[in-house]
């Protein structure tokens, strides 16, 4: 074996369930620590600190201030930018440095104490947290939102992927009560996994209609959506076999990074060609495979990106992967059970896998997905050497659908959704409409028609448009 060959041989998970508890820059060096510790190696030693974007707190120097914390002196560090695949895209740069002989080893981390903010939040008192950017720095969009989804409110994940959801509803031409049941279905046995996860934030296993709870983006209910306000923290060690032989870590408790893929769907959702459908997803998890010289059928585990349930579906769709297969959607419980700690859940289920395939040698797929299903990974990994890494370059991008700002007249809807309030009260309707030249997003806001658009299938129905030049309402 290539001595530069790089391998994972430090895991560390938390999960603080206590609060208010800790602050993100704590849960950092407790896991740090813990990894290192895990893998033998001396956190003075580390090359490379990386660090996954917390939505927490913004700190002056957050790499600087963990390196601080831990004595160390690393040469290479990162601070990502905001989205579910930098986990992934943290490591695949880091085995790539470790490969190339630019590394021997390094560290990626990631913490979320939302759960924390909002008890502060709730007492009325602000975080008493250290080292704060002053001034605070913009927010770590790679890309704002389209001037026209801001105006129409439209940039919440809980809003935007329901409406990717009607949509391939419409498609597989299920009926409402249909996809909700058939959702539950696939959900639940992931409450299961999650129970049996000690680092999972709700540890209860739940039947399909208890997952069947109040609306928040319609059709999704409360108990299939990401839990997001959760104190978690994760951070893995990659070394080169070379420093592994070093530090005495056994064969078994190395795992390798097989093979890996980045994909780009639109970043705007009504610019995407299907609305329901994700041929990125497809290239992302072929070049994976092909690069890792597997297939579906070698994973002994699976852990699909799961934030809302049209990710998991698009998934499915994609690679051929039965939703109700009996290895699983998830070896954590997904992101509605074991938690979604914002940007950081792929360092958890990457963790996780780890874990797993030390104890059961084999091989598993780890995914994820960033922003409105905008950009996908998908990292197979492996008791065994072999394959090549690959790397963040796009095997896919997708051509967009012009986005029409402003528009009057009649219109198809391609796909839509009905917001929730927090007392269970429908509030607003979000559309994306066929029109004339492209797609444009408008607002439902009558009373009788959001109720209606949730008994009768508004995919493929003309609807009058009417706009003041900055927000376009749908009628019919």
């Amino acid at each position: 074996m290539d001595p530069r060959t790089p391998c994972l041989i430090g895991i560390a998970q938390r999960t603080i369930r206590e609060q208010p508890g800790p602050e993100p820059l704590d849960l950092w060096e407790s896991v740090a620590r813990a990894a290192a510790d895990d893998a033998r190696l001396p956190v003075g030693w580390l090359d490379s600190i990386q660090i996954v974007h917390t939505d927490s707190w913004q700190y002056d120097a957050p790499v600087g201030r963990l390196a601080e914390r831990l004595g160390a002196t690393p040469r290479h560090q990162v601070y990502s930018k905001v989205s579910g695949t930098a986990p992934q895209l943290l490591i695949g740069a880091a085995a790539a440095g470790i490969a190339a002989g630019e590394l021997e080893s390094a560290l990626v981390t990631g913490a979320e104490a939302l759960a924390t903010r909002r008890a502060y939040r709730k007492a009325g008192e602000h975080a008493p947290w250290s080292h704060a950017a002053d001034p605070r720095p913009p927010y770590g969009w790679e890309r704002p939102p389209h001037p026209s989804a801001l105006a129409h409110g439209l940039f919440l994940p809980v809003h935007t992927y329901p409406i990717m959801e009607t949509a391939r509803r419409a498609a597989v031409g299920l009926a409402i009560q249909d996809e909700m049941r058939e959702r539950a279905r696939i959900m639940a046995p992931m409450t299961e996994v999650a129970a049996a996860n000690p680092y999972a934030w709700r540890r209860v296993a739940r039947t399909p209609d208890e997952l069947l709870d109040r609306f928040v983006g319609w059709p999704y209910t409360r108990s299939t959506v990401a839990v997001l306000e959760v104190d978690q923290a994760a951070a893995v060690v990659l070394a080169s076999s070379r420093l592994a032989d070093r530090l005495g870590v056994p064969q078994d408790r190395r795992v390798y990074l097989r093979g890996w893929a980045y994909a780009e769907d639109t970043w705007e959702v009504a610019a995407r060609p299907a609305l329901g459908s994700s041929p990125a997803v497809a290239a992302a998890a072929r070049a994976a495979f092909e690069r890792a010289g597997l297939g579906l059928d070698d994973m002994h585990a699976l852990d699909v990106y799961s934030c809302f349930a049209i990710a998991l579906r698009q998934a499915c769709d994609a690679i051929g992967l039965d939703p109700l297969d009996p290895r699983g959607l998830t070896v954590t419980g997904g992101l509605p059970y074991a938690g979604g700690p914002a940007s950081d859940y792929v360092l958890h289920s990457t963790a996780t896998m780890a874990g797993l395939l030390r104890a059961q040698s084999g091989h598993g797929l780890v995914t994820g997905v960033g922003m409105h299903l905008t950009k996908h990974t998908y990292a197979v990994w492996s008791s065994e050497p072999g394959g090549r890494l690959g790397g963040a370059t796009p095997v896919h991008t997708a051509e967009e659908v012009p986005v029409v700002a402003s528009y009057s007249g009649v219109g198809k809807v391609a796909g839509y959704t009905v917001a929730h309030g927090p007392g269970g009260a429908a509030e607003k309707g979000f559309l994306v409409v066929e029109v004339p030249g492209g797609r444009a997003y408008a607002v439902v806001e009558e009373a009788d028609l959001l109720a209606e658009a949730e008994e009768r299938e508004l995919v493929g129905r003309e609807v009058r448009v009417a706009t003041d030049g900055k927000v376009n309402v749908a009628s019919w």
